[in-house]
């Protein structure tokens, strides 16, 4: 019972000078030089952590087994609920990949092969090389877009 109460931490702080360099210290210096002070300060207050308690050796949890049981008071979904909301990522992910899908088509349109048309604000021919670049960049990001797309849909349960 004792050892729920909170704790009162106290030891002397000590502030040190010593030819103009100041130090804190728990006990007071013992050059000739230093002229030490104990400085008053309010008590620390600790409180003990609480005990965790002991995790199974390992290998001993059977396995599948979760490695921490769910709370009685967790909020559960039912069935019907959790299929709406599965069929709702679904529909969602199904649109953005038509999206990226489409701007990817738009973009590697454009990029005709890494010769795309000139504009006639491109005067400059660093101008030009610079859109190709970014064009570039534009196809890669929309590639790997797709591809995750692909592989959260994948993932997904039916």
């Amino acid at each position: 019972m004792l050892a729920a109460l909170p704790v009162a931490a106290a030891a002397q702080i000590y502030r040190c000078e010593n030819n103009g360099v100041v130090e804190y210290s728990n006990s007071p210096a013992s050059g000739r030089d230093a002229k030490c002070r104990p400085i008053d300060l309010p008590n620390i207050t600790t409180i003990p952590a609480p005990k965790v308690p002991s995790q199974p050796a390992a290998g001993t949890r059977a396995p599948g087994a979760a490695a921490t049981p769910t709370p009685a008071s967790f909020p559960r979904v039912d069935g019907s609920a959790q299929r709406a909301r599965d069929a709702d990522r679904r529909r969602i992910l199904e649109d953005e990949l038509k999206k990226e899908e489409t701007r990817l088509a738009e973009l590697r349109a454009e990029f005709n092969n890494g010769e795309p048309e000139r504009r006639g604000d491109e005067r400059n021919y660093q101008k030009y090389l610079d859109r190709v670049q970014r064009l570039k960049d534009d196809i890669a990001r929309a590639e790997s877009s797709v591809s995750s797309l692909r592989r959260e849909m994948a993932a997904l349960r039916d």
